[in-house]
């Protein structure tokens, strides 16, 4: 089994890169300790003291999740995710206050932040959380899971080369699978129909990019039939895949 230096099976990013985490708190020794904690998890850490430090920092690493305090000295942490959105949508937030008012939670929730920790809290509570949020979103794997990936209900198995929603078989064509793994390995991005033509056929098809949507719409009449939608068109962008909401 995989460990990360912390005993724990190691989390990584779907391709098998380290995980970006931020870690916003004005404090400086508590968002030591912090990044101490999560760097034992064998993740790539930045810090930040401000908001506009915070805005800066995700503009040059593009975190998974961002570990946000509300209260800091240039804004609130509600400003700071709304900024964050901006930089990449679908970053995972846990926030952090003293505050413990429903009030406060009900408003970091609103706001689009995954889960809420007051302080104090203990280290191992923060990493078990962070966790969590990654691997419900998609956007992490265990190593020890094989060649397996997972975007919510959908599984494939690389090595069998089955693919399986809310446990039911999906047969598909070696075309559809190698376009599936390519989104699969990058849920919540959108990938542009150069990069999918790249990528799964790759050579030029002298600009017939329509042969990407031919196969999107045969992807999503097997693996989203009859259920929530997880393959999305961005106009005028690509495509994404991603895990249905509750």
């Amino acid at each position: 089994m995989n460990t990360a230096r912390s005993g724990r099976p190691a989390l990584t990013r779907p391709d098998g890169t380290p995980l970006r985490v931020l870690v916003v708190d004005d404090d400086p020794d508590l968002a030591e300790v912090l990044s101490g904690a999560l760097r034992y998890e064998g993740w790539q850490i930045r810090t930040a003291g401000d908001g506009a430090s915070a805005v800066t920092a995700a503009r040059e690493l593009l975190p998974d999740a961002v570990v946000l305090d509300v209260m800091l000295p240039d804004t609130d942490g509600f400003a700071v995710l709304r900024a964050l959105h901006t930089v990449k949508a679908d970053v995972c937030v846990l926030f952090l206050t003293a505050r413990d008012a429903v009030e406060d939670r009900i408003k970091g929730i609103t706001a689009g932040g995954d889960d809420y920790v007051t302080k104090p809290f203990s280290l191992e509570e923060v990493v078990a959380r962070l966790r969590g949020l990654l691997r419900r979103a998609g956007m992490a794997r265990q190593l020890d899971e094989g060649p397996r990936l997972t975007v919510g209900d959908l599984v494939m198995d690389e090595e069998a080369r089955e693919v399986a929603r809310g446990g039911e078989l999906i047969e598909l064509s070696p075309t559809e699978f190698e376009l599936l793994r390519f989104l699969m390995r990058n849920p919540r991005r959108v990938l542009s129909k150069a990069q999918i033509l790249d990528r799964v056929w790759s050579y030029d098809f002298g600009g017939r990019a329509h042969v990407v949507e031919l196969y999107i719409s045969y992807l999503r009449k097997k693996v989203d039939a009859g259920r929530e939608p997880m393959i999305h068109t961005v106009r005028g962008a690509g495509y994404v895949i991603k895990p249905v909401t509750p």
